[in-house]
């Protein structure tokens, strides 16, 4: 009987690392418990707990209205925004993205957590101009907030058919440990 109370001091003990994406991270496609999310759990040392608060559609302006929420009941210690990819597929401006992604770093940091950011590019169906800006504003957020980020965080999966859903669009769960691989050095020195 005594286990139960030292079980949950353990788990108070440990420090969260948030996860805030999209379909992506959610596990779209597949048993979420074979995604990256999950199988990132198991790379980070037994002090934190990965808790995936990702949603299938979600867009960086969906993030930004549920992360003062998720950061009052987790009290993460690590923020990994992973969103954007909906408002490029969607065509929504630019300039909106990057104030949203601003917006949730800004939030992140006030709460005391350490934001990464994983970047994304997206097909070219609203020209190369709309693509190369979608694409630019991962750098140039990181780059402003001195952050640490992933260029492309499916960089040489979303090319390859072998890895992706029919969609063409979310990754397979072949390629779910391929995810951790590109997410793990930028998270590793954030660790303690």
């Amino acid at each position: 009987m005594t286990c139960l109370p030292r079980l949950a001091q353990a788990d108070a003990a440990k420090e969260n690392i948030l996860v805030l994406g999209d379909s992506i991270s959610a596990g779209y496609g597949f048993d979420p418990a074979l995604g990256w999310v999950t199988l990132l759990s198991k790379h980070v040392p037994d002090t934190y707990h990965v808790v995936n608060a990702s949603v299938s559609g979600e867009t960086s302006a969906g993030g930004l209205n549920r992360l003062p929420a998720l950061l009052a009941e987790h009290q993460p210690s690590i923020v990994i925004i992973e969103l954007g990819g909906n408002d490029g597929l969607r065509g929504y401006p630019v300039i909106n993205l990057r104030k949203n992604l601003q917006a949730l770093i800004n939030l992140s940091i006030e709460a005391g957590a350490q934001p990464l950011l994983l970047g994304m590019k997206i097909p070219p169906n609203y020209g190369k101009r709309y693509t190369q800006a979608f694409a630019d504003s991962y750098k140039q957020i990181a780059k402003t907030n001195d952050l640490p980020w992933v260029d492309f965080f499916l960089d040489n999966i979303a090319t390859n058919s072998k890895l992706m859903q029919s969609d063409g669009i979310h990754p397979n769960a072949d390629a779910q440990a391929l995810i951790v691989q590109k997410v793990l050095p930028a998270l590793t020195p954030l660790l303690n």
